[in-house]
């Protein structure tokens, strides 16, 4: 058993690999401002209500914990948002993660999973997309995930950690036994956005129908929370080899349109769905697809809920007994 260091780990992707953790046997330490984060989201574990800008309370944490390892997710991650305010992305994502580092540097833990994104590559050259392609990222958000990536791997060549880096694509779904699900405000994700136009009758609209892919929208590689959660625990198992640093992508290697996804929600839900055409977002790439050949050939990844009806299914499941998130759960 590890006794695991999670900031984040009261957000959607965190929380679900808490529950992970606790399946495994590890001791998961939440670590959370709360600010988009959820204390119901996470049960039987403790928490800790604190920001990576506080050094005091990280340094009593490590402390009074007999913490091995840290799984970092805190970070401001809307895209358009750092652009408007770039400031506040190097602060928190950059200059708050340094903190981090420093205080386990000091404790002697020298163990990380590093939660990055596709965000990382920016316009894409060629797809699928693998960790070999260059990194160019289009904004202050990507960037800030490049930067930690150059910052885990100096600190690597230094022998002063280990680092495994997994580059997201689109995390989506929720938790199969129903206990978990995305509650984000705003929400700027598709497949809750269509799934709550589905429960209240609101519009979604799709940016962008005259991009050259089969029907006009872009495409995007959609991955379920839970694979996604696996491999943060087969990340954990390597990094307790030595020298086992490593950057992994992770996505289905399966490419949906925005208008495949509006279709396969209106079959799972049999609701109506009503989409609004719109112009494109500055900077949304056409395709966006992973190879996640790596992590499948290194650390034995194999996700499990690979189709998109299946990922629309669990959260289809979860909005319709928590339509307003975490603040409420409709009595089955």
């Amino acid at each position: 058993m590890l006794t695991v260091f999670i900031t984040g780990g009261a957000g959607y992707i965190g929380s679900h690999v808490v529950k992970e953790l606790l399946h495994q046997g590890h001791q998961p330490i939440v670590f959370d401002n709360l600010q988009t984060g959820h204390r119901k989201a996470v049960k039987n574990v403790p928490v800790i209500e604190g920001d990576l800008s506080d050094q005091k309370i990280l340094k009593e944490t490590f402390q009074y914990y007999p913490i091995k390892a840290v799984m970092h997710f805190a970070a401001d991650s809307l895209v358009g948002e750092s652009v408007q305010n770039p400031e506040k992305y190097f602060n928190n994502n950059v200059k708050n993660s340094m903190n981090l580092i420093e205080i386990m540097e000091e404790m002697n833990v020298k163990k990380i999973v590093f939660s990055s994104s596709a965000a990382v590559y920016g316009e894409p050259k060629e797809i699928p997309i693998s960790e070999k392609h260059p990194c160019v990222p289009t904004n202050p958000y990507g960037e800030t995930k490049w930067i930690f990536e150059k910052v885990l791997q100096a600190f690597h060549d230094a022998q002063k950690l280990n680092f495994i880096s997994l580059r997201y694509f689109n995390a989506a779904g929720a938790d199969p036994e129903g206990d978990l699900g995305e509650d984000h405000s705003p929400e700027t994700h598709l497949i809750p956005l269509l799934i709550k136009a589905a429960l209240d009758g609101t519009s979604v609209p799709v940016y962008g129908t005259d991009y050259h892919t089969p029907d006009g929208t872009c495409i995007r590689d959609y991955i379920h929370v839970t694979d996604l959660s696996h491999a943060h625990i087969l990340a954990l198992t390597q990094l307790e080899k030595e020298n086992a640093s490593g950057i992994y992508n992770l996505g289905n290697g399966n490419g949906y349109s925005v208008r495949e996804v509006i279709e396969t929600v209106k079959k799972v839900t049999g609701k109506k769905v009503t989409a609004i055409d719109s112009p494109r977002r500055p900077g949304d790439p056409a395709r966006l697809v992973a190879s996640s050949t790596k992590i499948k050939e290194e650390l034995g990844w194999v996700p499990n809920y690979p189709h998109l009806e299946t990922i629309v299914e669990t959260a289809w499941k979860w909005h319709k007994k928590h339509p307003n998130g975490y603040g409420h759960q409709k009595e089955k």
